[in-house]
């Protein structure tokens, strides 16, 4: 499906109120096309696979339920029904119908509804393809033997093997460490190291959505909760099913929304803005966050409540340069994902560029040596990447490295003071250099009280 595009088949053998709808839709901006009976249903579905399929109950060669099973595997279905047909939309329902509507159709009423699937088919995409890239063994693997990875491998599969042996809800694993050390990869293995592998693994980077969204996209909302909310929409929270939702810098929720987040935690109840009933969430929490919560906490900047809810099962992932030969590991992994994803020739490091990227102390940790490694084999002409293919900054490295003597949060001002000084005080370079976020770099100068001149 071409992105805000929904394709729409209407299986209607009322010629007149089938150009109206097909009309109506066009002028929407849907792509709609017409048949009139089973037959021609059948034979247009296989040739234009909609996305929606607005499915009359009865037709001349037989009934709208004779095809909705089958149509219902692969697009969504809205079931048409005279006056006086409830039970067919019941029967419908269950059997895999996302709506129903009585006729006489109102048809701005009906663009309502297909509005209202456009979003659920898109998210139903969105999840699919979410699916297929955990199945992927590149999007699940935890490269490294160093003592500490094989920490973190251990707990991972410990925490697995309690999902194996009770049907309670498991407590939320909150996985800590800096940017760029791999929480979301420990978030994906976790998952699939569940006994739920196939069902939705939704990521939600709290620190990205927009302060004015981010309830109704963590919760949902019913129609009319708000201005602009035409139609009832299904949070994150509900979508990631009986499957994992990964919170990603959950440190970054305002506290408003961290008391929901605990109610939600505590109850396996969710409510979406403007309801009035509550509905059962069966999915696993896992989060995520660069920050000392318990320092947030005695700031008043987290909940002290949530704070130990979520710090129940813990993983801490270790910085890159905690990591010794594991570098190598990893940047010999990344070539090789590079290589294949663009179709390069074999590429190889030689022994200059093995020394300087165990040297480097890498500030932007595991994504950071990604990033380098990407570069310098789409850059390079003769097969063999050196040292000075990768283009480290000796500047950053000479600087950072003659730290004896200092605690860490000296050495980490330190090192922002110096990228800041190099850059002209560029924050957004600043940032990439050290491989964060622009949001956690600003969180980091006013954590060190460092200003701009």
């Amino acid at each position: 499906m071409a992105e805000n595009v929904l394709n729409v088949m209407l299986l209607e053998d009322e010629e007149v109120f089938a150009r109206a709808v097909a009309k109506r839709l066009q002028k929407a901006g849907y792509v709609c096309q017409i048949a009139s009976s089973l037959t021609e249903g059948r034979a247009l579905f296989k040739q234009f696979a909609p996305d929606l399929v607005l499915l009359d109950m009865r037709l001349p060669d037989g009934s709208g339920m004779d095809v909705l099973a089958e149509f219902a595997k692969s697009a969504a279905v809205i079931v048409m029904t005279a006056h006086g047909e409830l039970s067919d939309a019941v029967s419908a329902m269950k059997q895999g119908a996302m709506d129903y509507l009585k006729k006489p159709i109102d048809l701005e009423e009906l663009l309502l509804i297909v509005e209202k699937s456009q979003r659920q088919v898109v998210l139903q995409t969105q999840l699919t393809h979410a699916q297929e890239r955990e199945q992927r063994p590149d999007g699940v693997e935890l490269i490294g033997e160093s003592a500490v990875m094989l920490s973190v491998r251990r707990q991972v599969a410990q925490i697995a093997r309690l999902s194996a042996v009770t049907d309670a809800p498991l407590p939320t694993v909150l996985i800590s460490g800096e940017t760029g050390t791999g929480k979301d990869v420990v978030a994906r293995l976790l998952h699939q190291s569940s006994d739920h592998a196939d069902r939705p693994f939704v990521q939600v980077d709290c620190a990205s959505l927009p302060a004015e969204l981010i309830e109704s996209e963590l919760f949902g909302h019913e129609k009319g909760a708000f201005t602009n909310a035409q139609t009832a929409h299904c949070g994150l929270i509900e979508a990631a099913e009986d499957g994992t939702l990964f919170l990603d810098e959950v440190g970054e929720l305002p506290l408003n929304l961290q008391a929901k987040l605990l109610n939600v935690l505590e109850r396996r109840m969710v409510r979406r803005l403007g309801a009035t009933k509550e509905r059962p969430v069966a999915a696993r929490f896992v989060a995520a966050t660069n920050r000392d919560l318990q320092q947030m906490v005695l700031e008043g900047h987290f909940r002290a409540d949530l704070f130990y809810r979520l710090h129940v099962l813990t993983l801490t992932m270790p910085r890159l340069n905690e990591r010794g030969q594991d570098v190598a590991l990893l940047a010999k992994h990344f070539l090789s994902q590079t290589e294949r994803r663009y179709g390069l020739k074999p590429l190889r490091l030689d022994e200059s560029a093995l020394k300087a990227l165990i040297s480097y102390p890498w500030p932007g940790n595991v994504r950071e040596l990604k990033h380098v490694i990407n570069r310098a084999a789409l850059l390079c002409q003769t097969g063999i990447i050196s040292a000075a293919d990768l283009a480290l900054s000796s500047k950053l490295a000479a600087e950072i490295t003659p730290i004896h003597g200092l605690t860490i949060p000296d050495a980490e001002r330190l090192m922002i003071e110096n990228t800041l000084s190099a850059v002209d005080g560029n924050v957004s370079k600043a940032a990439r250099k050290l491989g964060l976020t622009r949001m956690a770099m600003r969180y980091r100068m006013e954590k060190h009280n460092i200003a701009l001149s």
